[in-house]
């Protein structure tokens, strides 16, 4: 079964609010075995919609629309679908007893614009609405389901998982689609699919399609396939992945499970602190401070997180980490010198066991003869173990920022895992 999701309303296209309701309808139908082929927008104008709704028509079997069901005048969703279908609206009794009962447990009187989210277009299904005044509206033509739901959330999110959902599986026989993303960090997506060209080569007559997902500081790689038989679909899946593992196995830092929060890098290290019984220190220059915050926006990060320095001037990476002046003279503050020299002081000052430094030059300006804007130097420690490394991310500040403190904490993980960096 293949669905499409529409979404009526300015507020969307004038960028005022962000269209999260079609990114969980995704993964709820996806989870129930059915493939979203195309997600729209489109104005409160009755034209677009019903140019949409037919062109919907064209390319889905199920259509599920949400916005536009309000009892005010700007909201015509209900009108223009009526003209869709040839139909009229009409009063259902049972949506309004429910709205009647809406606002009487409010202790508020219903008025007649209220009344008029009774309506509903004379034919259809009606899906009601325990949480709040707007029905849900099922109906059919030439061999496709449309379902217009209310655009909040949580009416949305009920009437999919309690009522369209459940009535999908009872009238189709659905397949199962199964998601399996490696996580992988330092290597970017070019180089990575050169890497892995040959196994990639092998996986469309397998019936398994390979998305590369970017961002910075990291490329997700989504194999996905779907079938009858879910043990089997999964164990093609996890076949598939145990082969490339020996080939990529030094840039994967996790798997992420479909459906579920993808798991954040400074998630997987603060587990791995913990289990490890390690206390983590920082000293962070070009960073000023935001690896400090990606690890402290994770719950019970006390448990393993001493502390941070931030010396973003010279003067006190000498006076806080006795970073020697020297250093500054001879290799300056971006130096394998400087932050080895940061990493061992700051794991010192804060009584800990493991420790990243970092210090760079974050843009867009600061470039010296050697060193473009980017140039970056990381040091982790463990223990007595000192690794540092150069890195050269690129010329966006922020981007360069993210790098650093993603690239500072794979570092840091692969030491304490003895994975070779």
């Amino acid at each position: 079964m293949k669905a499409e999701l529409l979404t009526i309303g300015n507020e969307i296209l004038i960028g005022q609010i962000s269209n999260t309701n079609s990114v969980w309808m995704a993964q709820q139908l996806n989870e129930a075995g059915i493939s979203v082929i195309h997600m729209s927008s489109v104005a409160d104008e009755k034209e677009a919609i019903l140019t949409a709704l037919a062109d919907a028509g064209k390319r889905a079997d199920l259509v599920l629309i949400t916005g536009g069901l309000g009892p005010t005048k700007d909201d015509i969703t209900k009108k223009t679908v009526c003209d869709y279908f040839d139909t009229e609206l009409i009063i259902n009794e049972d949506v309004l007893k429910d709205v009647t009962g809406f606002f009487t447990k409010r202790g508020r009187e219903i008025t007649d614009i209220n009344k008029k989210q009774a309506e509903v277009p004379k034919g259809s299904i009606v899906i009601r609405n325990k949480n709040g005044t707007a029905p849900g509206m099922w109906m059919e033509k030439d061999d496709t389901i449309y379902v217009s739901m209310p655009g909040v959330p949580f009416e949305m999110k009920a009437m999919v998982t309690e009522f369209i959902i459940p009535e999908l599986k009872k009238c189709f026989i659905l397949p199962f689609i199964y998601h399996k993303t490696i996580l992988t960090q330092g290597i970017g997506e070019s180089d990575l699919s050169e890497l892995i060209s040959d196994w990639e080569d092998t996986l469309a007559s397998k019936n398994i399609s390979l998305a590369y997902l970017p961002s910075p500081g990291m490329v997700r790689l989504r194999l996905s396939s779907k079938g009858l038989n879910e043990k089997e679909l999964n164990q093609k899946i996890e076949g598939e992945v145990q082969k490339i593992l020996p080939v990529i196995q030094k840039y994967i830092y996790g798997y992420e499970e479909y459906g579920k929060d993808q798991p954040a890098m400074e998630e997987i290290l603060g587990k791995l602190l913990k289990e490890n019984n390690l206390k983590l220190c920082l000293a962070e220059s070009c960073t000023g401070g935001y690896i400090s915050h990606l690890i402290t926006s994770v719950a019970g990060s006390s448990a393993y997180y001493n502390g941070c320095i931030v010396p973003y001037q010279n003067e006190f990476k000498n006076s806080l980490l006795k970073v020697n002046n020297e250093v500054f003279t001879k290799h300056g503050a971006v130096s394998k010198e400087c932050v080895e020299t940061m990493v061992k002081e700051v794991m010192h000052s804060f009584n800990g066991n493991a420790a990243i430094a970092v210090s760079g030059i974050a843009g867009p300006s600061g470039a010296t003869e050697g060193k473009p804007v980017g140039t970056t130097w990381i040091a982790v420690a463990l223990n007595d173990t000192l690794i540092s490394k150069q890195f050269i991310f690129g010329d966006n500040r922020q981007r360069n920022i993210h790098m650093t403190a993603m690239r500072a904490m794979n570092m840091l993980r692969k030491l304490i895992l003895k994975e070779e960096e």
